[in-house]
């Protein structure tokens, strides 16, 4: 089996005057890149339930609610070595990580990866591109054998007309996750400018 780790696509000009135009991948066409195979869909519902009753920035749900969230999303297996995310792709969906590990990184322009983080489970991959349509900033690549949740921008749609409630319990997960990540950079940023 031949690893797919991805490098950012040279990609067509934009009509608009010479941007560069994300390419656009769906879960579909991803999964069927890194041979994502279908995993049980109980099981994946009882893994989700652990994970979010688990995480701290999820809104508290009571566990047929939790799973009832869990319905809404498709369980796949990927082997390891395959890139479940591109970097500087346009990407619709969102990756929960119920077991296994990825890393996440950032490919430089002479190709050098630069190790931004491990995700483990309860992880969420992907979380920026499927709220906002922009470009994915880093690249994520099984490192083992990972369980995955998934949810595109249709179900998500979909999820807040049916069950507003959890999707509202979803969201709130997203914001406060990305809340916190900008607290991380203001840091850092403080801390380099103080320095300089």
């Amino acid at each position: 089996m031949k690893p797919s780790l991805e490098r950012p696509h040279e990609n067509p000009t934009a009509a608009d005057g010479g941007e560069a135009a994300p390419l656009q991948m769906s879960w579909t066409a991803r999964a069927e890149r890194v041979m994502a195979q279908p995993f049980a869909a109980e099981r994946g519902r009882e893994l989700f339930t652990a994970v979010w009753r688990a995480d701290r920035h999820g809104m508290a749900l009571t566990p047929i609610e939790a799973a009832r969230l869990a319905g809404h999303f498709d369980f796949v297996l990927v082997p390891a070595a395959q890139a479940v995310i591109g970097q500087d792709e346009a990407g619709d969906y969102l990756l929960v990580v119920l077991e296994g590990r990825l890393s996440v990184d950032r490919v430089q322009g002479d190709g050098s990866r630069v190790r931004l983080a491990e995700a483990h489970a309860g992880d969420l991959l992907g979380e920026m591109s499927l709220l906002d349509a922009g470009s994915r900033f880093s690249a994520c690549t099984t490192l083992t054998p990972c369980v995955l949740a998934v949810l595109d921008a249709r179900r998500l749609e979909a999820l807040m007309a049916s069950e507003p409630r959890l999707a509202l319990a979803l969201l709130a997960s997203l914001a406060r996750r990305l809340s916190l990540r900008l607290r991380q950079v203001s840091t850092r940023l403080s801390a380099l400018l103080a320095g300089g």
